[in-house]
């Protein structure tokens, strides 16, 4: 299975570098992960309704640009489905049965996705009812990512 996760922005913190390091090699023994990341926009604090949407559209562009043709892709958004721990599990699982074996993740920048990603994207998942920092989110969503793949294969790591 082939799992990408196309993200806006660059990840700044050491620690987080260093928790997504951790998890991409920990994956590695599971899938083919590719983390690609697309320039964020300046968004200064007091931006208009219309240059948020701006500053989205321009993201994602450069979001789309990077889906692959036949990959599952879901979105990360506060509005997207919740599933706990081993629900998530059995949706991947579901994918690689179905013959989905390449999947899609979208992280959006400080704004969010615009509703053009949205629209492409097969599936939205909502990690929290919680606004996460969009650097702190791609660390949550790989180490869920691990732990859906230590489930599907019966292994300890979940409990």
């Amino acid at each position: 299975m082939k799992i990408t996760i196309i993200a806006v922005g660059k990840i700044k913190e050491s620690f987080i570098k260093k928790g997504i390091d951790e998890y991409v090699k920990r994956l590695r023994r599971f899938c083919n992960i590719d983390i690609i990341e697309v320039g964020d926009e300046q968004a200064p604090e007091s931006l208009s309704p219309a240059q948020e949407d701006k500053v989205k559209e321009t993201e994602g562009e450069r979001i789309l640009k990077k889906v692959k043709p036949g990959s599952k892709v879901i979105a990360l958004d506060v509005r997207g489905i919740s599933l706990d721990s081993v629900e998530f599990a059995d949706k991947i699982n579901s994918y690689a049965i179905s013959g989905n074996s390449h999947i899609t993740f979208i992280i959006g920048g400080s704004l969010g996705l615009h509703k053009r990603v949205l629209d492409a994207a097969n599936e939205k998942l909502s990690l929290s009812r919680m606004t996460f920092p969009h650097q702190l989110t791609r660390l949550i969503l790989l180490e869920q990512i691990y732990r859906a793949f230590k489930i599907i294969n019966g292994e300890t790591y979940h409990k």
